[in-house]
């Protein structure tokens, strides 16, 4: 039977997370919000107008949402030359790839934005299809980005394993019903990955391919 292995990418596969801290913050503070870089780390990987309203409170203007999306758009894609991909990112997914697995990233990126990530990880031959946030209703910790991707594998959620590194994306999986693995490159620490659900943790793509034998994709 097909299997499906679906992978976040910023801070998964791509090392991005600190660029968005950086580019988030400066993004406020041009519209006149003092908020601190530490919440701001712990904020990514939710789709933009739920960071904004996660750090700003339900009180918010929410006239200003396009603007402070528009700014961080505009100030991290000074990077997309430049993305670094973690270690590993490219050789996992061929290796899945290669032992059959259905390779799909479901990621909240779309655009030019997931251009640059997918040149970064360099493994097109490997990936299978892109489940974006443009493609759902609710993004991530909503289970509909992972839903989707399994619709574009075809797999049932028994079938899929999901890897993330933020535990937005450990609830998404958990909630979608697929085994999850979280790896530490993002920058969140074990235990709160293993409290949003995560079945292993690793510490990033590398460390991953070399211990597949164990772990839930054995």
């Amino acid at each position: 039977m097909q299997r499906a292995a679906v992978f976040d990418v910023d801070g998964t596969l791509v090392d991005t997370n600190h660029l968005h801290v950086t580019t988030w913050w400066e993004a406020f503070r041009q519209a006149g919000h003092r908020v601190p870089m530490h919440a701001v780390h712990r904020a990514v990987g939710l789709p933009s107008a739920a960071l904004v309203g996660h750090l700003l409170g339900e009180d918010r203007d929410r006239d200003l949402e396009a603007g402070l999306s528009a700014a961080h758009k505009a100030l991290y894609g000074q990077y997309f030359d430049r993305l670094p991909a973690l270690p590993g990112a490219g050789d996992l997914l061929r290796r899945l790839a290669g032992e059959g697995w259905t390779v799909v990233l479901a990621t909240s990126a779309g655009g030019a934005e997931l251009g640059a990530l997918r040149r970064a990880i360099g493994a097109d031959e490997a990936i299978a299809a892109t489940a974006s946030a443009d493609d759902v209703a609710a993004g991530k910790p909503a289970p509909e980005p992972v839903e989707h991707a399994l619709e574009l594998a075809g797999v049932p959620a028994e079938r899929a394993v999901f890897v993330g590194d933020t535990v937005w994306d450990m609830r998404a999986g958990t909630r979608a019903g697929v085994r999850c693995v979280g790896v530490l490159c993002g920058g969140l620490p074990r235990a709160d990955l293993e409290e949003a659900g995560a079945d292993a943790v690793y510490a990033d793509p590398a460390d991953l391919l070399a211990s597949l034998e164990g772990s839930p994709f054995a």
